[in-house]
């Protein structure tokens, strides 16, 4: 059994108790071989995609970040949290990028303008346009134990695999909102935590 939940089960572990979604985390839980998803060979695009242009956004970041950085909570040890990149110094995460790619007319129609709002606009823009993204980094948050990190935007400009596996990510394709620790989330997130917990600590 793998015993665990995952920054990106975060969408399943808040849905409500009686929905499918919930059900299906236990499922996954408890599974001996769960699934594994290679994004790579994805037939759906934007997964492909996403999966190609991760790999060249670690070029754009300055030197000290890692790509796909583990955490595991000192308080809930089934929390272990994946963050895409993560910058760390001596030993300890200071601070991290979570990406989203986004196709280009979007990135410019939404994303772009959201910027230009101030912080507190910012943040509800994200919490209801892009409300697991935004829990998913509290998830990580309490994991890394650190106060705020980033959402990243980036842009997408083709389907094409060769052309995004040669693409340049420069600073006009990316977009960042900082988002800083939510209290009554993460609160949340603890909370539905605990019965997981429960089961793995009573079977190891």
């Amino acid at each position: 059994m793998i015993m665990k939940i995952g920054s990106g089960d975060v969408k399943e572990l808040l849905s409500g108790r009686q929905t499918k979604g919930y059900a299906k985390l236990w499922t996954k839980f408890v599974d001996e071989n769960p699934p594994y998803y290679n994004a790579y060979a994805s037939p759906i695009d934007a997964l492909r995609t996403g999966a190609i242009l991760e790999d060249n956004y670690l070029n754009f970041l300055e030197d000290g970040y890692y790509a796909q950085y583990k955490c595991q909570s000192k308080e809930l040890d089934v929390f272990i949290s994946t963050i895409d990149y993560a910058k760390v110094e001596r030993g300890k995460i200071v601070d991290f990028d979570e990406l989203k790619t986004i196709w280009l007319t979007d990135y410019l129609g939404i994303i772009r303008p959201a910027k230009l709002l101030n912080e507190k606009d910012q943040i509800e823009f994200i919490k209801k346009r892009f409300k697991s993204n935004y829990n998913q980094i509290q998830f990580q948050l309490y994991c890394s134990e650190i106060e705020s990190a980033n959402l990243s935007f980036l842009s997408v400009e083709s389907y094409e695999d060769e052309v995004n596996k040669a693409r340049i990510i420069k600073e006009k394709d990316v977009t960042k909102f900082t988002i800083h620790r939510d209290k009554k989330v993460i609160d949340i997130i603890k909370e539905r935590g605990e019965a997981f917990q429960y089961v793995k600590n009573h079977f190891k």
